[in-house]
């Protein structure tokens, strides 16, 4: 194995810990003991992780928690960002000192993570971090982006399409508006009033939700839309089929409906992270970051991200 330095049995570092399923208010810091890198594995030292819906959901209640394989106590948060300072036999395609991001499932929010090195989903990899790309911004990219990615190939926009994606403001939405807009599509993002100028600046023309939405849809888009991605419920699908989109160009990720596409970020094409990391080093897509929180602030940072009115991600930083 190899290690930057050799931790004597009593080391330990922070991390977020859940002794029962809940709220926010079940976050504890505890010092805990750093985990060790074992075969085929590296250690990371995390520097930064990003929340998603997705952290607080899984670990809201013991009955959905048992279904991503989770038990107490349990850590918390998926996205990380870091160094690599621990290696284990047999891992390879890292080396001590690499800048890495990825996905940890349930257990990022810590000073120290352990993956496998030939990881490939967002429960347990590694990827190289760009040059060019920050940590806070790459501990964003994994849930994310793989989301948006995998809901994009299910519609397959291009420069004939005009797109409806539903909570386009969201941690997801920041990225589809940004890929379709990429593959050449014209977008219409739903969000509040008040984030319509957020919209705007991420390439999507904003209409606000809520009652009449097909109306004002088609105001904007008197030839029609031809497909659409629904970030939040049912409500951009309903839309969408009034109409006329084919349940075929319509996709969830947050709600079943029958006939039509759910996806989510493991049916993500491979390599479809590190294209995402690659768009984010060469400037061609940006991910703004609406709020950084020590981990000492962790209840605070999940009831912001909670709220579903941030404008863009959170991250913690470690």
């Amino acid at each position: 194995m190899q290690t930057q330095n050799d931790p004597s049995p009593a080391a330990s570092g922070r991390a977020v810990r859940m002794d029962s399923f809940g709220g926010p208010e079940n976050l504890d810091i505890r010092n805990v003991l750093e985990p060790q890198a074992g075969p085929g594995q590296v250690r990371v030292r995390v520097t930064a992780a990003g929340l998603n819906p997705m952290d607080w959901f899984m670990t809201a209640d013991a009955d959905t928690a048992a279904r991503f394989g989770l038990t107490l106590p349990a850590g918390f948060g998926t996205d990380y960002a870091g160094v690599i300072d621990q290696i284990g036999d047999g891992a390879s395609g890292f080396a001590i000192g690499d800048r890495v991001f990825g996905g940890a499932l349930s257990r990022a929010v810590s000073d120290f993570v352990v993956v496998d090195s030939s990881g490939k989903t967002a429960a347990n990899e590694a990827h190289h971090t760009p040059d060019g790309v920050d940590d806070r911004t790459a501990a964003t990219l994994t849930i994310a982006g793989r989301t948006a990615s995998a809901a994009l190939d299910s519609v397959s926009p291009g420069p004939a399409d005009t797109i409806l994606i539903g909570g386009a403001g969201g941690g997801v939405g920041v990225f589809a508006v940004q890929l379709a807009r990429i593959a050449g599509a014209r977008v219409i993002g739903t969000g509040s009033a008040a984030s319509a100028d957020h919209l705007r600046a991420l390439g999507a023309e904003p209409v606000t939700y809520g009652d009449g939405l097909a109306e004002r849809v088609r105001a904007l888009a008197p030839n029609g839309i031809t497909a659409a991605i629904d970030l939040h419920g049912t409500d951009t699908v309903d839309v969408a089929r009034e109409l006329d989109v084919p349940d075929s160009r319509i996709c969830t990720i947050a709600a079943q409906v029958e006939g039509v596409v759910a996806a989510n970020g493991a049916n993500a094409a491979p390599g479809a992270l590190e294209e995402i990391a690659r768009l984010v080093a060469e400037g061609r897509l940006r991910v703004p970051i609406a709020a950084t929180f020590p981990i000492v602030h962790i209840q605070a940072a999940v009831e912001l991200q909670a709220g579903r009115h941030v404008k863009g991600k959170v991250v913690i930083d470690l």
